[in-house]
């Protein structure tokens, strides 16, 4: 089984909340979940980290290494990236308040943990504004950081995760590229922030979060959020070799 095929539910007219028809991926950083238990859970494959963990932390799944890529494509489980290396309140600030500059050191950091993993040539690779931003921080702060992100990859390698506005402020903007899927960008929209809506060019819907007070499911030992798939492409390396 490819991992092409397991999209093929995949539909541009279902809405998230029909989630049992969409095939969904799952992120994680605590370690790395074995492919069998993967597939056994029923999920399509992974949103895996092309970042390292922060000072004071140390997450198994963090970088993505090539035998763990490895053993996921064997099973037939697509792959896509996303970097994220700093936090709100956590001991390295938030990645998209490091600015133009810090969009260059990032995107290069992004890109040689990609390509030492396997990951396509041509894949895209999502950024994390992983905070409630308003217009003002998305202008000053956000967009200048993905400026310097795009001088290295290029806007068509360069994806967003973030609320819906920040999504449709990165598209607009053109700092982010288009999915093969007609009518999708690079947008993974978590429903934090969002205030339910949906941002119809998405091509990931991160709907299940694992927090304390609303743990996600259990998948190989350790609990996992859950992201719908929007697009029949929606960055997997497969298909951007």
């Amino acid at each position: 089984m490819s991992a092409l095929a397991g999209f093929g539910a995949a539909s541009t007219h279902r809405a998230p909340e029909a989630s049992a028809a969409l095939p969904t991926l799952i992120d994680y950083a605590m370690r790395q979940i074995p492919a069998q238990d993967i597939r056994a859970a029923g999920h399509a494959g992974v949103i895996n980290y092309v970042s390292t963990s922060r000072p004071g932390s140390n997450f198994g799944a963090k970088p993505i290494t090539l035998p763990y890529a490895r053993s996921l494509n064997a099973a037939g489980l697509a792959i896509v990236s996303n970097y994220q290396y700093g936090k709100p309140g956590g001991t390295a600030p938030s990645d998209f308040t490091r600015g133009y500059a810090g969009g260059v050191a990032d995107a290069r950091t992004a890109w040689a943990l990609h390509t030492a993993a396997g990951g396509g040539r041509s894949a895209p690779i999502f950024f994390s504004v992983d905070d409630d931003i308003d217009r003002t921080a998305w202008n000053d702060l956000a967009l200048p950081w993905f400026r310097g992100i795009n001088s290295v990859l290029g806007a068509q390698r360069t994806g967003v995760y973030g609320g819906v506005n920040t999504c449709q402020w990165a598209a607009a903007d053109g700092v982010i590229g288009r999915s093969l899927s007609p009518g999708h960008v690079w947008a993974w929209q978590t429903r934090s922030w969002s205030r339910g809506q949906i941002y119809p060019a998405a091509v990931l819907y991160q709907r299940i979060i694992d927090t304390a007070s609303n743990p996600g499911p259990i998948v190989g030992g350790i609990r996992v959020d859950v992201n719908d798939v929007l697009a029949q492409d929606c960055g997997q390396w497969s298909l951007h070799p």
